[in-house]
């Protein structure tokens, strides 16, 4: 049987800080997470409209084996910017990738659609995330906060609020796995306009809410329903990190985030679709000191699933109202 790790977040995963930051009025904000050494990473997009900084090095063939920190961020393609200001925090702490006697930061980062939210986007000549991105690495530790904050802040799914998520889980061999969700699909994470999440099989405890599936299923339980019926295109994206602290080399940090995927798709109805850009970081600190079997692995992408659909629901459950909202917040059905 799974259990959650001590803290049923990212952080469980021994090795990793994440920060977040965010403009009230704004309604966006900025979620670091900054590993303690240079860390295995890999990437998986299966959304089809994608915005992102620096994933082709992430991809096995390429040489960097290792990053430094991902950023996971509002404000659609000006959100790359908070990338920017996290290498700039990690660089002030020589922190980076060594060549020809220069530091560079290693920071990939992805980015979700949040302009159309009610939020305040009138920042005037530059947008705001590089010094958001500086501030959530500042911010960065083992504790924070889930729902409306972050890269969460502006988040919306289909009727309701979206969020930040987070989940854990600790497997019998002893490893841990993490998950990190920014949500704001297209589609939705609720059976029809139910309080049920359709991740509800992957519950540990009563996390989020406890409801379970609802009985019976409602008539209308397998319509597509979608955020914006009328401009769906650009308006989405659900961002993630999956992480571990098994021994994984690059091309299986690869096949990680392939298996993470199916959380999203276990979680959100639909997923991946053309107007989401839904990807998925994968990170693997090794401080377990534990290499897995072929046979293991099957586990852990198994696990890495169901923690990333958890982490989706959590995230909506945490979300909480503020002015000027468009949508209203899952507490409140």
């Amino acid at each position: 049987m799974f259990r959650t790790g001590p803290k049923n977040l990212i952080t469980d995963v021994a090795g990793l800080k994440v920060g977040n930051s965010a403009g009230d009025r704004l309604k966006s904000g900025v979620t670091a997470i900054l590993c303690d050494e240079p860390t295995v990473a890999s990437v998986q997009v299966l959304g089809g409209a994608p915005g992102t900084r620096e994933t082709d090095l992430l991809e096995p063939q390429n040489t960097v084996e290792a990053v430094n920190a991902v950023v996971l961020s509002g404000g659609s393609a000006f959100g790359l910017d908070a990338a920017s200001g996290v290498q700039a925090a990690l660089r002030e702490k020589g922190i980076g990738f060594a060549v020809q006697g220069q530091v560079v930061p290693i920071v990939p980062a992805a980015i979700l659609f949040d302009l159309a939210n009610g939020g305040n986007k009138d920042w005037g000549r530059y947008p705001p995330y590089r010094e958001l991105g500086y501030e959530a690495a500042q911010n960065a530790a083992t504790d924070f906060a889930l729902g409306s904050h972050g890269a969460g802040t502006g988040a919306l799914v289909t009727g309701l609020k979206g969020g930040l998520g987070s989940a854990s889980v600790v497997l019998d061999n002893g490893i841990t796995i993490g998950a990190l969700v920014a949500v704001n699909a297209l589609g939705s994470v609720t059976v029809a306009r139910s309080r049920h999440f359709w991740a509800a099989p992957f519950e540990i405890g009563e996390e989020f809410g406890g409801l379970g599936y609802p009985h019976p299923m409602p008539d209308d339980a397998r319509r597509i329903a979608l955020k914006f019926h009328e401009k769906p295109q650009g308006a989405s994206t659900t961002i993630a990190v999956i992480a571990t602290d098994a021994v994984l080399t690059k091309a299986a940090a690869k096949r990680l985030a392939v298996a993470a995927h199916d959380g999203f798709a276990r979680a959100i109805w639909p997923s991946h679709t053309p107007f989401d850009g839904d990807l998925i970081f994968a990170l693997a600190t090794g401080r377990s000191g534990i290499s897995l079997s072929p046979e293991q692995t099957i586990d852990l992408g198994a696990a890495a699933g169901a923690t990333m659909a958890r982490a989706i629901a959590r995230g909506i459950h945490s979300a909480t109202p503020a002015e000027g909202d468009l949508f209203p917040v899952w507490s409140s059905r």
